[in-house]
Order: structure tokens, then C-alpha cells, then sequence
């Protein structure tokens, strides 16, 4: 008889941010992450103000190192879905930040331990490659690089969180 599988410590953590979700796929990206996180989540949804019938959450998760990307690519193909996913770097690891918009696709960025895009050294050197002379395009292509389209078109659904609720903790004693 073998001894049932041990769970393993989480040795990743980052945070789930659904920005805009169709009210009916709710349920679907909580049971998404659900199974790539191996139990029940449950989001504190909200209005999206920015889009009519839109919801809007946020989910602090913990996991084994990757379930960033698993967390993206389980919620890769449903239509009118932006979402972002943050995984924190760890010892020897660097981060890494997951975008995704309906019109653009995923986009996919190391981080480091600031939260600072990390471009590797063969990006640049495509980028560079692709250019040639052309500052204006090398210019593109690092732009493309840094996923500033992604973030110029998730900010206004970023911002919105702006005006939700603040709770204000008073130090006692």
C-alpha cells in the first residue's frame, strides 16, 4: 500500500487580477483556477465601472513554482476575458507577469524582485537584429517587448479598482 501523495509547501505566490469578465464566465474562471490551484477559490467579484455588465476581481494565490503560467493558460480562449497574472520571484527564479487582453492576446514578461520588467539578452538582440538602423522601429519593437500595448489598453481597467472601498486599520495600544 502506498501512502497517499503529500501536498507539497507553496514555493510561488502572485496574484490573480481579472480586470473585465463577463458575468456568466464568473463561476468558469473561479472553477479555472480552482483546478490549477488544487482547491476551492472563491473571488470577491465587483463591478468593472469601466465596462457595463463587466466584473472585476482580484485573487492572492500560493503554489508551486509555475502556476502563474498554468493559471494563464487556464484562462486562455474565452472571449471578452482581460486578466493579468503576477508571479513573485523566488530563490534563484526570477518572476513573471502575464497579460492578456481580448483583442491582443497573451503577452508574457519576466519580472525581478522590484516588480521591473526583465528583458532578456536575445530579446534585444532580435529587436536590434529586426531593426537594423531604424531607431523608430527598434523603438516598436522594445515597445512590443515591454508589453506597453497590453498595459496601455489594461490601464483604464486597472485604474477602476482605484475608487473601490478602503478599509483604514488604527494601531491599539
Amino acid at each position: 500500500m502506498t501512502a497517499p501523495p503529500t501536498r507539497l509547501p507553496p514555493t510561488a505566490r502572485g496574484v490573480l487580477y481579472v480586470h473585465s469578465s463577463p458575468r456568466a464566465l464568473c463561476p468558469h474562471v473561479e472553477w479555472a483556477a480552482s483546478r490549477t490551484l488544487g482547491e476551492p477559490v472563491n473571488f470577491d467579484w465587483s463591478e468593472q465601472p469601466v465596462l457595463a455588465g463587466a466584473q472585476r476581481a482580484e485573487f492572492f494565490w500560493e503554489g508551486a513554482e509555475g502556476t502563474g503560467a498554468a493559471l494563464s493558460s487556464a484562462l486562455l480562449g474565452w472571449d471578452h476575458l482581460r486578466f493579468e497574472v503576477t508571479e513573485d520571484p523566488g530563490p534563484g527564479r526570477d518572476g513573471g507577469r502575464w497579460l492578456h487582453t481580448p483583442a491582443l492576446g497573451i503577452h508574457f514578461a519576466q519580472t525581478d524582485t522590484a516588480g521591473n520588467i526583465v528583458l532578456p539578452e536575445d530579446r534585444i538582440r532580435a529587436a536590434m537584429a529586426s531593426a537594423g538602423g531604424d531607431t523608430v522601429h527598434l523603438h516598436r519593437e522594445l515597445h512590443r517587448a515591454l508589453g506597453a500595448d497590453w498595459d496601455d489598453e489594461l490601464d483604464v481597467f486597472r485604474h477602476a479598482g482605484d475608487f473601490t472601498s478602503v478599509v483604514w486599520l488604527h494601531r491599539v495600544g
